[in-house]
């Protein structure tokens, strides 16, 4: 999985899968933000795979992390999730396997099971130097199956650095996934696979949105087309 673009639709209710059929390449269950995360997954019908994220606040989601426990239970439910026959991918933070023995154990037990790790860093407030995110792009990748690094873009040399990155740490062997949030930054979403990553994030319904300048789906996945066909 990954080897190629694979386009995800992001979503905190599993019945919009049914409207991302044809278009995505699997589902991105925002366990944070859903309701009933648990029974949803349970009753999963659907066609597409899902990668499972349940994003602590203390990385822009809405699940709470802000004690040991929190955290544990966040990472609990990620490990229960692995259970569910139609989970091919999880996401897990790099912060969070770096200081967590708990997000570790996640990993590996997603490993053994032939389930994919997406290791993910955000940064809502800016973006790095070009050399800090290729080290970060490049330690992310090295944790997991796919490193993923979405930033805030204030201009377009922001983008440009984002970009610059994502083809120098694909060039080097590794699975990236990238994304500028923001407007200034949106048309990264479509231009990064250009230059190597791997994954692109929209919302079935454009005002569904989990993260800042997103596309909705079939508009990500024209424009992505075109390009790519170029």
């Amino acid at each position: 999985m990954f080897d190629s673009f694979t386009l995800v639709a992001a979503t905190a209710d599993l019945a919009d899968e049914r409207a991302a059929r044809g278009v995505a390449d699997l589902v991105e269950f925002r366990m944070d933000l859903a309701a009933d995360p648990v029974e949803q997954l349970a009753a999963y019908d659907g066609d597409l795979p899902l990668l499972v994220t349940n994003r602590p606040a203390w990385e822009g989601g809405e699940t709470d992390g802000s004690s040991e426990a929190a955290e544990t239970a966040r990472l609990d439910a990620l490990d229960a999730a692995l259970g569910n026959d139609a989970v091919a991918a999880v996401d897990l933070e790099l912060a969070a396997l770096r200081r967590s023995e708990r997000a570790v154990a996640v990993a590996e037990a997603a490993e053994s099971l032939g389930v994919a790790v997406v290791v993910s860093v955000h940064d809502f407030e800016r973006t790095p130097s070009e050399r800090t995110m290729a080290a970060l792009l490049s330690a992310a990748a090295s944790a997991g199956d796919v490193g993923k690094l979405a930033v805030t873009a204030t201009d377009r040399e922001d983008a440009l650095a984002l970009l610059s990155a994502t083809h120098a740490v694909d060039a080097a062997g590794e699975h990236v996934a990238t994304m500028a949030m923001g407007e200034v930054g949106r048309h990264t979403r479509a231009v990064a696979p250009l230059y190597g990553s791997k994954i692109g994030y929209a919302p079935v319904h454009a005002e569904e949105a989990t993260a800042p300048g997103q596309y909705d789906l079939e508009t990500l996945a024209e424009l992505v087309t075109r390009l790519r066909s170029r």
